[in-house]
């Protein structure tokens, strides 16, 4: 199938600014104000840039290394893992300034998020001390803290499923069960290496994680539940 003729590439090309930082990490995006959260790990800054105008609009200082950021549905507002901090930062869309931060006890470079809006739950990811650290959004307390594939950088979650995926740099891979707000391991295994990226099919089960090298090549390895 080719390209419609429809189709347009968009280029971005951010001014160049020490603010801004080097090193992209994550991205979230706030539909309600057409905005993108960029977040910068060794800049220390979530960059925000309106769609509607591919323009820049803010930069906002988060006082240490930016992990992963995300939308949250039900807040609508946007979370920040801050790493040396050992922090989820809270910002409102509306005004870009932080409104909150919720301190995580037990997180060693807390890098990975992600933001389940059925149970209002975050999982958070320490690459740092592998562990998986969740907190419950509404009163912003840490509610269980659970060992990880080592390593741990990308969650994904099949909703359906109720599997909570986080993949490792270290090649593992960690399945938990995620029941209303209870957790449960269901395992941690060698998948491939530098396994840290997944993506997960929804209607299939089906879960995907590109790797680097395999044999030499890159691959792409597909895993699904056993019947």
């Amino acid at each position: 199938m080719g390209w419609s003729s429809a189709t347009r590439i968009w280029k971005f090309e951010a001014p160049r600014d020490p603010s801004s930082g080097d090193y992209p990490d994550g991205m979230a995006y706030a539909p309600d104000v057409h905005k993108l959260y960029v977040s910068d790990e060794h800049g220390g800054t979530d960059t925000v840039i309106d769609v509607r105008t591919n323009t820049r609009v803010a930069t906002i200082p988060l006082g240490g290394e930016v992990g992963n950021t995300q939308y949250d549905p039900v807040s609508r507002h946007i979370f920040a893992n801050v790493q040396t901090r050992k922090q989820l930062v809270e910002i409102d869309p509306v005004t870009d300034k932080v409104i909150g931060r919720t301190d995580l006890p037990g997180a060693e470079g807390n890098h990975g998020l992600y933001i389940d809006p059925a149970t209002h739950l975050a999982f958070i990811a320490c690459e740092d001390n592998n562990k998986l650290i969740v907190v419950n959004l509404d009163d912003k307390r840490v509610v269980s803290t659970f060992d990880v594939a080592k390593e741990p950088d990308v969650l994904a979650f099949d909703r359906s499923l109720g599997w909570l995926y986080v993949a490792g740099e270290s090649g593992e891979v960690s399945v938990f069960h995620v029941q209303g707000r209870a957790v449960t391991l269901l395992a941690t295994g060698p998948l491939g290496p530098n396994a840290h990226v997944v993506a997960v099919d929804e209607a299939t089960h089906r879960a995907y994680f590109p790797l680097k090298s395999l044999e030499g090549k890159p691959r792409l390895r597909i895993t699904e539940p056993r019947q």
